[in-house]
């Protein structure tokens, strides 16, 4: 995965972070504070890395737990991340995304999230029972089945796992690479008309946590849709999850009657 250089000791010496060693507030949480807010203005841009914690502990005269707890909350609030032989580097605001009929990489490229995608899967399958419910025909139909890896910024958001039917369209690796399945499906002659769609969350497991560069156990996102064109017709059915570090689902409630 892109990794930017070191952030130069002048970005972080340039910062002033106001310590109150008097304040009842601990000093890894006004460390905390400050750092968010200068990663939020944009002084500290993401992409770029803080160093280790010794080289922080001496440019502030802090200790080296202090600055350890306060990285590790800014880590938990998915401001920073840890990355083995790297070193804790600023990550991209979180993604919020409309809960409406849109593809992930149309959404991603208009927020200026740089998507990118990994195609890890790309092959034509006997329906499951419950893939061929989802898609309205008779289990054992072939379909085709697309994994993939979803990024922004040269980083891991989301793995997504759809099911078209087979002739629906040519499904191609490198254009899937390059472009959204909506966007292909449009090209396609699809129209898309509506979707049934189910959001839940749960733990990472082993094998999610190190597809997607997070910890077991991590909270992830789920969701499950069922996208339908003009006549009515089951034309895609998946199931994704995103890190709840870095993507939430947004939208807005009316109140009726």
């Amino acid at each position: 995965m892109a990794t930017s250089g070191a952030l130069p000791v002048s970005a972080l010496a340039s910062l002033d972070f106001a310590l109150d060693r008097a304040s009842p507030v601990p000093l890894y949480h006004q460390l905390a504070q400050q750092l968010e807010a200068a990663i939020e203005g944009g002084a500290l841009p993401p992409g770029n890395l803080l160093g280790n914690e010794i080289d922080l502990s001496n440019r502030l005269g802090l200790s080296r737990p202090t600055v350890r707890q306060a990285i590790q909350s800014l880590v938990d609030k998915g401001l920073l991340i840890r990355r083995r032989g790297v070193g804790t580097q600023v990550v991209h605001r979180q993604v919020k995304r409309p809960l409406e009929l849109s593809s992930l990489y149309d959404d991603l490229e208009a927020a200026g999230q740089q998507p990118a995608t990994h195609v890890l899967r790309n092959e034509a399958v006997p329906a499951t029972d419950d893939v061929a419910a989802a898609l309205g025909v008779p289990e054992g139909t072939e379909v085709v089945v697309l994994e993939r890896l979803r990024l922004t910024h040269g980083l891991p958001v989301a793995f997504l796992c759809n099911y078209l039917p087979a002739a629906l369209l040519t499904a191609d690796t490198l254009r899937l690479e390059s472009t959204g399945l909506y966007r292909m499906m449009r090209a396609a002659g699809v129209s898309l008309h509506s979707a049934h769609q189910t959001v839940g969350a749960r733990s990472a497991s082993p094998e999610e946590a190190a597809l997607l560069d997070e910890r077991p156990g991590a909270a992830l996102l789920t969701m499950r849709r069922t996208a339908y064109d003009v006549t009515g017709r089951a034309v895609e059915y998946g199931t994704h999850i995103y890190r709840a570090s870095r993507y939430a689902f947004d939208f807005q409630l009316l109140v009726r009657g």
